[in-house]
């Protein structure tokens, strides 16, 4: 069993969704499980990144040339 060394104040400085996953691993999945809820966890957390960059790239309107000049132009300016 994970033993979870214990913080002044009662917190082990870890989240619950990451002492769930230290609990998850301590039952002695496989290797292939493992695997598979990393990738799970890989996927959810593309996915999260990919709205946020959707988010970012629809509120600041670059064009694909604003792009170009970005990477070509040391003195690029973004509006």
């Amino acid at each position: 069993m994970v033993e979870l060394k214990q913080i002044p104040g009662g917190n082990s400085g870890l989240s619950d969704i990451q002492i769930s996953m230290l609990r998850l691993f301590d039952q002695g999945i496989s290797e292939t499980d493992t695997l598979k809820l990393r990738r799970i966890l890989m996927d959810y957390f593309d996915k999260e990144l990919q709205s946020e960059l959707e988010k970012v790239l629809e509120k600041k309107q670059h064009s694909e040339d604003d792009y170009h000049k970005m990477l070509s132009d040391d003195n690029f300016m973004i509006k």
